[in-house]
């Protein structure tokens, strides 16, 4: 299901495709890293007690799954 006028997502498309492909992985970049602080804002409202290491543990939990996250960080995570 679509909610973008078609006229509207191929503007958007037409006006992607000519950035340079520098241009569009520096704005993947911003887009993953502001995903990433949301993820981080719900974590930390959630359990606002957490240390820093702890924190970074349930987002690698929650981004590469469990047993990554165990590799990286113990069973820091909280589980």
């Amino acid at each position: 299901m679509r909610d973008t006028n078609p006229k509207a997502e191929a503007r958007y498309y037409e006006l992607l495709r000519q950035r340079s492909a520098a241009e569009r992985l520096e704005m993947a970049s911003a887009l993953t890293n502001a995903a990433r602080e949301l993820a981080l804002a719900g974590i930390r409202e959630r359990s606002p007690n957490l240390t820093e290491r702890q924190l970074r543990a349930k987002l690698a939990e929650r981004l590469y799954g469990r047993e990554v996250a165990t590799r990286l960080f113990g069973g820091e995570s909280g589980r």
